[in-house]
């Protein structure tokens, strides 16, 4: 077996090698092991000098996450980091791949550091809940200044290495051959009798309070209601204001409080879960995926478009194909648009920008899809139009080529029974707008071929989604819990509470959005013709939705038309409250017999939310999705649930199940909210939670 961590002799250059595959994560055999050889090759007289460099793919990518949940085993990563700081002799960093989290703090704490021009490096642990806890609070603004310190870790995003090379966090950057370079400098060293540069030694120029106020003021917008950004601005003023030694312990306790809140508990089941997510559980591993080398979308509206973009944007070949060249010109100027915004703000540059609108061709003719290896239905939602185009399909498109319908809530298997081929057939459920949003359920049909499932997963990291595969039912995941969620939401107003207090409660809890504003968005007709579509046994009562129906005939459609429950401004579609709407729910709860009264935040939240919970505990029964983990990331990246709340389900072990199902028997008792899932009532039965239950 392959040593973790390595020593060898390259003529007077100790060199020290990381080999844990696939990524170098920190785990406690690499942090003894690093431990040991640092400290013997610095009492080893035949080398002047430290070469630390890691096999593979890349550099140190981070900490062994699963390790976070154990008893502590020493050596502690800070231990490790100052003796490699500590060494007498000059240690020199080489980064080729990632250097992310606790790999970066490694960089930080080496004497000299260099890297690949291609390199990337980052402190990405605030979207675990976390702030860099070896050092890197400390060391990072010694470097680079505190205000691009701050800019590192509280948005967490990587930078590259040139980007890093002129803030002075890497002191040389090659184009190639990195070791070759590494070694030579080394020498250079050597020969210039250069000693140890301890970034701890430096100081941070001083900022006045003012601009970390301003900054923690900034975090409360930007990141809502998180723990982490706020004590990241802790340390870094810390960094300013105290000898690196104080401000390495101040940075530890910070981290240990962190590692401790259920904040990160909750982010840290985020980040399993979406990895899970993509792994399908009755597949074999070796299914091999289809070869994926074009696309068709049909439909060039919103969502077709969007579809088309994120497939252009990853290398891939579209033809985009509509009913006409009046409907084909619309949708293209809406692709030309979107492209000229990402120049005009800088996220694009303009030929990239070409290149990837010259991967989009047009067509209203059915033949050019002859050759292609996947299409996406994107029109509205017509079930007999999705079968009419599938027959279509099925007759044009050459045999093993997979067709995918992009419904929300429609009958997958009904669909693909149009085709003489439904195990070619599937759903690929993209969110709005398809070209950003990050969640794509991949709805498996009961006949779904193994092959065609694993090349959806692919072609899903291939434009760059986060996968989450679904059985079939009405709405899969995400839209079949939306709807009592919706329902409970929409059912509070009549009983007193006004939109604002409903979507201020929810807004306070963490969402993105409330339910009312939500719906507003979706549009208040699509909300309606969806109920219209759903089977007497899942539509239940209209009454929740009266006042909702009544502006949808009043043509208040939500933020499409300019007025829905709220009104909005035309040109920052910034809702405001309308008095008529408030009289029209107050007049709709007298004629439904519904007193009105006080009703507080608490119940506001916890009414939709545990209906969420609930419904989401009736798929996991049914087995419509794999796990609980796949429902939180539905909601994650879908319905723009609070990351540092860990999804639905993961929120409701968290609070604790007999909390929940007490709820919801009494919400069910006093308004008819429905009965509890079977599940729930056998998980309390048991003193068991949902994630005990899913992990045996």
């Amino acid at each position: 077996m392959t040593e973790l961590v390595s020593y060898r002799l390259a003529g007077k250059i100790g060199v020290v090698t990381i080999d844990n595959p696939p990524v170098n994560a920190f785990s406690h055999a690499v942090r003894k092991g690093l431990l040991r050889r640092i400290l013997d090759a610095g009492q080893d007289d035949a080398a002047a000098a430290i070469l630390i460099v890691c096999a593979g793919r890349t550099f140190v990518a981070g900490a062994d996450i699963s390790e976070f949940d154990k008893p502590p085993e020493d050596p502690w990563l800070p231990e490790v980091l100052d003796a490699v700081e500590g060494c007498p002799k000059p240690v020199v960093t080489a980064v080729h791949g990632t250097a992310l989290g606790g790999g970066f703090e490694l960089v930080l704490a080496s004497h000299y550091r260099c890297a690949l021009n291609s390199a990337r490096i980052g402190l990405p642990e605030v979207h675990l809940g976390l702030l860099p806890g070896a050092g890197g609070t400390q060391r990072t603004p010694r470097l680079a200044g505190a205000e691009a310190a701050l800019e590192l870790m509280t948005t967490g995003k990587p930078i590259g290495a040139g980007k890093a090379l002129s803030l002075g966090l890497i002191d040389r950057v090659f184009d190639d051959e990195l070791e070759q370079h590494a070694l030579a400098w080394c020498e250079e060293l050597i020969d210039n009798g250069s000693g140890p540069l301890r970034v701890s030694e430096r100081s941070v120029p001083a900022l006045d309070a003012a601009f970390f106020d301003g900054a923690r003021e900034q975090l409360a917008r930007r990141a809502r209601g998180q723990l982490a950004p706020q004590k990241i601005v802790d340390c870094i003023e810390a960094a300013t204001q105290m000898p690196f030694t104080e401000g390495a312990e101040f940075e530890r306790q910070r981290f240990a409080e962190c590692l401790g809140s259920p904040q990160s508990a909750a982010m840290r089941h985020l980040f399993f879960a979406e990895r899970e997510a993509a792994k399908l559980k009755d597949v074999p591993k070796d299914t091999e995926a289809r070869e994926l080398r074009s696309v068709g979308v049909i439909g060039a509206g919103t969502m077709g478009g969007g579809i088309a973009m994120s497939c252009a944007n990853a290398g891939i070949p579209v033809k985009l194909l509509d009913v006409d060249d009046a409907a084909l010109e619309r949708g293209l100027g809406v692709i030309d648009t979107n492209y000229a915004i990402s120049v005009k703000k800088g996220r694009l540059a303009e030929d990239e920008a070409k290149r990837r609108r010259e991967r989009i061709v047009s067509t209203t003719d059915y033949a050019d899809l002859a050759d292609v290896d996947l299409v996406i239905e994107a029109v509205f939602e017509d079930p007999e139009l999705k079968k009419r185009i599938f027959a279509k399909l099925d007759s044009v498109c050459k045999a093993g080529a997979i067709l995918a319908t992009n419904t929300s809530y429609q009958d997958v298997d009904e669909i693909a029974a149009a085709t003489g081929r439904p195990g070619d057939c599937l759903g690929l459920h993209f969110f709005s707008p398809a070209n950003v949003m990050k969640l794509l359920e991949v709805v498996r049909g009961a006949k779904t071929a193994d092959d065609v499932l694993t090349t959806a997963i692919r072609f899903a990291k291939a434009i760059r989604k986060v996968p989450v595969v679904a059985r079939v039912c009405y709405g899969f995941i995400g839209n079949r819990m939306f709807n009592p969620y919706i329902r409970e939401s929409q059912q509070l107003l009549l009983e007193g509470a006004t939109p604002e207090a409903v979507d201020g409660a929810f807004y306070e809890f963490g969402m993105a959005m409330g339910p009312i504003a939500v719906s507003d968005l979706a549009g208040l007709d699509i909300g309606y013709k969806a109920r219209m579509a759903l089977p007497e046994d899942l539509r239940g009562s209209d009454v929740p939705f009266t006042v909702a129906d009544r502006l949808v005939e009043q043509g208040r459609l939500g933020q499409k038309s300019g007025a829905g429950f709220y009104n909005y401004d035309p040109k920052t579609r910034r809702a405001t409250p309308e008095p008529a709407v408030t009289a029209m729910i107050e007049e709709a709860s007298r004629e439904l017999g519904i007193e009105r009264r006080s009703i507080d935040a608490a119940e506001i939240v916890e009414r939709p939310l545990f209906a969420l919970v609930n419904e989401g505990l009736k798929i996991l029964e049914e087995g419509i999705a794999q796990r609980p983990g796949d429902v939180d990331i539905v909601y994650l990246y879908g319905y723009g649930f609070p990351a540092y709340r860990g999804g639905p389900l993961f929120y409701a072990d968290s609070i604790g199940l007999d909390k929940v199902l007490s709820r919801i028997r009494e919400f069910d008792e006093r308004f008819g909210s429905g009965k509890p899932a079977p599940l729930l009532e056998a998980l309390v039965a048991e003193g068991s939670s949902i994630a005990e239950r899913f992990a045996r």
